[in-house]
């Protein structure tokens, strides 16, 4: 072969290898840019990486606490009379205005006070109490125990720490006022259970003449009872 010739396809078969590295390298760069653009696709759509803001928990705004009831379920924060109604999860308006189901509270509280300057003694509650079948649980509170063994509502002294002493230290315990709390969002029939949670009341008030109030220290009205009854 001529040495000019073979000179020629040298160079040019030079010229093809470093095209073809350039065409290599240029592919290669597309498809791994391809891949980082896919990751970040994922990452704003639905990876493990990212969580929707819709579906987070802004519990900065939530107005209520929840308390659990049952004798394994519930807790009961400290309180004294003072901050009572604070304790309480939305404000029910007496009257002819319906309470839509949305206004109803996850837990519904009343009250049964004393009159003024006078207080509950232990004794009195522990007859009351057994007079309507409320039972005392694990936590020192009295619990509407359902057939099932569950506990529809309960009953929890006005002032700290909220509990009542044993049966038999009863004869010395005194108190201004017992909160009355139920909670119905896992009731089968709420309707029932919340005519049960009155009646109980009712009569336990009566026994004690002492004063039901609702969340605003004012005395409970049947308005107010039977819009509640009607949104559950």
């Amino acid at each position: 072969m001529d040495k000019e010739l073979l000179r020629i396809v040298i160079i040019a078969t030079g010229f093809l290898v470093m095209i073809a590295m350039i065409l290599w390298s240029f592919i290669k760069n597309r498809r791994t840019l391809a891949a980082q653009d896919e990751i970040e696709a994922e990452k704003v759509i639905g990876s493990s990486g990212y969580i929707d803001d819709a579906l987070r928990l802004h519990t900065e705004h939530d107005e209520f606490d929840i308390v659990p009831i049952g004798t394994a379920k519930h807790t009961l924060d400290n309180e004294d009379e003072s901050d009572w109604d604070m304790e309480l999860n939305n404000e029910f308006d007496d009257g002819d205005e319906v309470i839509s189901r949305h206004t109803i509270p996850d837990i519904i509280q009343f009250a049964v006070v004393a009159n003024s300057n006078q207080s509950f003694n232990g004794v009195d509650l522990a007859l009351a109490f057994g007079l309507v079948g409320l039972e005392y649980g694990d936590l020192k509170v009295y619990e509407r125990v359902n057939l099932n063994g569950g506990t529809d509502y309960g009953v929890a002294c006005m002032i700290e720490p909220g509990t009542f002493p044993e049966s038999a230290d009863m004869v010395a315990f005194n108190c201004p006022g017992i909160v009355f709390y139920l909670q119905h969002g896992d009731l089968e029939d709420a309707q029932a259970v919340f005519d049960d949670f009155v009646d109980t009341i009712k009569t336990v008030a009566k026994e004690l003449e002492g004063e039901i109030w609702d969340n605003k220290r004012q005395l409970l009205t049947e308005e107010t009872i039977q819009a509640i009854r009607q949104s559950l």
